[in-house]
C-alpha cells in the first residue's frame, strides 16, 4: 500500500482546492488582473464579467438570483453582516432567536450584539442536537427580528429541519438565516423551498480558495436589507464596500459549478465511506455514533469510544491521520466541545469523541487504513486499561 500520510479526513475543517478551481483562477492573477470595478477599460470589463458568471453559478447551486450574491471574505465575515446588519437596520424589534450548538461565528456575533443592548434566546436541542421547532415557537415575541439557525452542524453534521424553521419564520414574518457552510455543496440546498432570506458559506469548505466566500440576500418577498459593516465606495449594492478579490471570486464560482455537477455521485461515495467506517467502529463495542438516528450529512462522523485516553489516542495517531478531537474552530482550548455538551454527553465521553469528515479526494485505501488505525489504537487502549485494573487487584 502506498499511501501518502497522514491521510487527511478532517475535510469539514476545510478542503483541499481541487486543481480545476486552481487552473480556472490562475490567468486572474496575472494576464486578466483587472479590477472589477474599473468601468473603462478592457480588464476591469473582462474582470466584471468573470464576478457575473461566478454569481451565476452560485446562485444556481443555491437557488438564487446572480444579484442576491454578494461576495465576502468568508462565511465569519458573512454571517457579521447578515446578523449585525439586519438587526442594525430595523427600528421594529431587538430580539434574536439561534440554537446553542451553533458555529461560534454565530454565538460570539449574537454576545456582541446583547452587549450593544440586543437580546438573544439560545434553544436548547435535543439529546440527537435538532432543536424543537415547538419550543422555537414558543420562542417567538413581537420584538424578534431574526431567526438564525445553521444549515448542519460542523461537528456532528447534524442537519437541522431547515425548511419547516423557514415555514414558521415566513408565517410570522421574522427573517430567517442560516450557516450553511457545512451543508452547501454536500447536500441540496434550495433558498426558495426553504423559505431563506439570508445565507453564508466560505469557498475552502467545497474545494475552492480559501479567504472568500458567499452571503445570499433575499431581493423579494421579503427584500431584506441590510446595514453594511465595511464602508467605503458603495460596493456590491452599498452592503460590503471593497475591492473585489477576483481571482478568489472566480475559484468559488468554478467550486461550486463542480458541486452542482457531481453533488449526487459524491453524495453516495461519502455516505457510503461514512457508513463502511462507522459499521467498523461500533463492532469494537462500546462505541457510540453521536446523532446517529437524525439526519446527517453524508460525509461526517462524530463517534466516542469507551475504555479510551482521548487525548493519548489523539497523539499516538496524528503521524498517520488527520481528523479532529474537537470542531477546529474550537480546538485552542481544552474545554469540551459546547455542542456534544449541549446534547447531553458527559465531560468524560466527550474527550473520547473524535469527527472524521471524508471529501472528494478520499479513497477506499485510505479508509480502510484509517479504519485499521483507530481500530488499533482502541484495542491497544482497553487491553493496557485491563491490564492495569488487573495488576491493581493484585497489588492489593
Amino acid at each position: 500500500m502506498n499511501l501518502q500520510l497522514p491521510v487527511y479526513l478532517d475535510n469539514n475543517a476545510t478542503t483541499p482546492m481541487d486543481p480545476r478551481v486552481l487552473e480556472e483562477m490562475l490567468p486572474y492573477f496575472t494576464l486578466k488582473f483587472g479590477n472589477a470595478a474599473s468601468r473603462s477599460h478592457t480588464y476591469g470589463w473582462e474582470a466584471e464579467e468573470a464576478v457575473e458568471v461566478a454569481r451565476e453559478r452560485i446562485g444556481e447551486l443555491i437557488g438564487a438570483r446572480p444579484q442576491e450574491i454578494i461576495f465576502t471574505s468568508g462565511a465569519t465575515e458573512g454571517v457579521n453582516l447578515a446578523l449585525k446588519g439586519v438587526l442594525e437596520n430595523t427600528l421594529t424589534g431587538k430580539h434574536i432567536i439561534t440554537c446553542e450548538t451553533e458555529h461560534k461565528a454565530v454565538l460570539d456575533t449574537c454576545q456582541h450584539l446583547e452587549k450593544h443592548g440586543y437580546e438573544v434566546t439560545r434553544l436548547p436541542v435535543k439529546p440527537d442536537g435538532v432543536i424543537d421547532t415547538d419550543e422555537l415557537q414558543k420562542s417567538i415575541r413581537k420584538d424578534t427580528v431574526l431567526i438564525s439557525v445553521m444549515y448542519a452542524n460542523n461537528e456532528t453534521g447534524v442537519v437541522q429541519p431547515v425548511s419547516e424553521i423557514g415555514t414558521i419564520a415566513k408565517k410570522h414574518r421574522i427573517l430567517f438565516f442560516t450557516d450553511a457552510t457545512q451543508a452547501i455543496g454536500k447536500i441540496p440546498v434550495d433558498v426558495r423551498d426553504d423559505n431563506i432570506d439570508i445565507l453564508s458559506f466560505s469557498g475552502h469548505k467545497i474545494y475552492g480558495p480559501k479567504g472568500v466566500g458567499a452571503l445570499y440576500v433575499r431581493r423579494k418577498n421579503p427584500a431584506v436589507s441590510l446595514t453594511a459593516q465595511i464602508d467605503g465606495g458603495g460596493h456590491q449594492r452599498g452592503m460590503r464596500s471593497g475591492t473585489l478579490n477576483v481571482p478568489g471570486i472566480v475559484g468559488l464560482g468554478k467550486a461550486a459549478e463542480l458541486c452542482m455537477q457531481e453533488m449526487d455521485q459524491e453524495y453516495h461515495k461519502l455516505r457510503a465511506f461514512r457508513d463502511i467506517f462507522e459499521n467498523k467502529m461500533l463492532d469494537l463495542g462500546n462505541v457510540t455514533v453521536n446523532s446517529q438516528d437524525a439526519a446527517r450529512l453524508p460525509h461526517c462522523l462524530n463517534i466516542s469510544f469507551g475504555g479510551i485516553d482521548g487525548e493519548k489516542l489523539m497523539m499516538q495517531a496524528n503521524r498517520d491521520l488527520a481528523f479532529s478531537q474537537s470542531s477546529a474552530c474550537t480546538s485552542a482550548t481544552l474545554e469540551p466541545s459546547y455542542v456534544l455538551k449541549a446534547m447531553g454527553l458527559e465531560d468524560g465521553m466527550i474527550h473520547n469523541s473524535f469527527r472524521f469528515s471524508f471529501g472528494r479526494f478520499t479513497t477506499d485505501e485510505q479508509v480502510d487504513y484509517a479504519i485499521r488505525i483507530i481500530a488499533q489504537l482502541v484495542t491497544q487502549h482497553r487491553n493496557e486499561m485491563t491490564s492495569n485494573l488487573t495488576g491493581n487487584s493484585v497489588f492489593f
